[in-house]
């Protein structure tokens, strides 16, 4: 499904529930998603950065440089006052959708 709009919204939703818990560098972002998700989610970086670009842009995530854990520079991500609403609105409506999903994939025809 990458490169599907179904795809490129759902990542970005969950870039912004990582972000939601403080600032994030790039990798911080792909691993918490990938252990939040038990090992199923995994991101490419051709989608991550393109995605967070996304998100800068759309002024929902702001970033700036800093020293990663390893001390190494880092471009951290944060979300803003919009990206936290957006947030919240997107959560409702992606778990909206996933129901409706559901219960066309649960119904049995008889």
């Amino acid at each position: 499904m990458p490169g599907s709009d179904v795809f490129t919204g759902t990542l970005e939703l969950l870039i912004l529930r990582a972000l939601s818990g403080g600032a994030m560098h790039g990798y911080a972002i792909n691993r918490w998603i990938r252990e939040r998700s038990g090992d199923v989610l995994r991101i490419e970086e051709g989608a991550l950065y393109p995605a967070l670009h996304r998100l800068e842009k759309k002024k929902l995530v702001a970033a700036k440089w800093g020293s990663s854990e390893l001390g190494r520079q880092a471009k951290f991500y944060r979300l803003t006052v919009r990206g936290r609403r957006v947030l919240g609105l997107e959560q409702a409506r992606w778990r909206e959708y996933a129901r409706g999903v559901e219960s066309v994939l649960g119904h049995q025809e008889s």
